[in-house]
């Protein structure tokens, strides 16, 4: 059942219907439709009962009254002019019981319980462990310090490869693992597979040792370069002589010059 919203014409048709023919116009009124007792703009009527209502309408057409300027709407679409689909409204909001209103004034109470006594002794701030220990080394260890930009690029370019070395020694003990077996297809079963996992460690074993040799080169020749001694040259330098500005180029401690050029005491040679 489709119900509509009451449009001034529907509201102006049912009053002449009612008043042209009481029983006809009780007919309308069925036991699942709205009802046609309080009708004003807005109300519901079903779609039947405005079928009923223009049959009812053009069976007494003429002793409608007529008006030129605001004629009566006797046809469907003429009543169905305006009208949209009716929205019942929504239902109204159950009454809260007086167990649930006394445990919500009982919670409230509390929370401002909670506020006051929080306000009059507030929580201590918290502190980090830079603000508690000023004077801690960083990282939480003997004498650590803040790693630079390098270590930490450093550090990162190491994992990645480190990543893809995990990777080729993977792909190398597959290959080979795979090699040896479609090699050895002539044998037994189980003289292929313990052939394969012996090539397959053996060559695990040998990426590891070259690896191993390969890293600890590296730190061997990091530690060659730190142990080198620092060599530091001044560029350029003034020399101010009773209000007269001379420039050359000085490097060392003492004032021999050899080329124009100084050399200061230190681990220059």
């Amino acid at each position: 059942m489709v119900l509509l919203t009451m449009t001034p014409g529907i509201v102006r048709a049912l009053a002449e219907a009612e008043r042209l023919s009481h029983d006809d116009f009780a007919k309308l009124q069925q036991a699942d439709e709205p009802i046609l007792d309080d009708v004003k703009p807005g109300n519901p009527i079903s779609h039947s009962q405005l079928i009923d209502l223009s049959k009812l309408l053009k069976k007494h057409v003429d002793e409608l009254p007529h008006n030129d300027e605001d004629p009566l709407p006797t046809t469907l679409a003429g009543l169905l002019h305006s009208a949209q689909v009716y929205t019942p409204p929504p239902p109204p909001t159950p009454q809260k019981s007086p167990a649930y209103l006394a445990l919500m004034a009982r919670l409230r109470a509390e929370e401002e319980a909670r506020n006051y006594e929080r306000m009059l002794h507030p929580p201590p701030t918290r502190e980090t462990f830079t603000q508690r220990f000023p004077r801690a080394p960083m990282d939480f260890s003997i004498g650590a310090s803040a790693p630079a930009d390098g270590d930490e690029d450093l550090s990162y370019e190491e994992v990645h490869r480190q990543i893809i070395l995990i990777i080729n020694i993977l792909i190398s003990i597959v290959c080979v693992a795979v090699f040896i077996w479609v090699a050895a297809r002539h044998w037994t079963v189980g003289k292929r597979l313990g052939l394969s996992l012996a090539g397959s460690l053996g060559i695990a074993v040998a990426e590891v040792a070259v690896y191993a040799g390969y890293v600890r080169k590296v730190r061997e020749a990091k530690k060659t370069e730190k142990k080198k001694p620092e060599i530091k040259e001044i560029v350029k330098s003034w020399v101010i002589d009773k209000g007269e500005e001379k420039e050359g180029l000085v490097v060392g401690g003492k004032d021999k010059d050899v080329d124009g050029v100084r050399f200061r005491k230190g681990k220059h040679r």
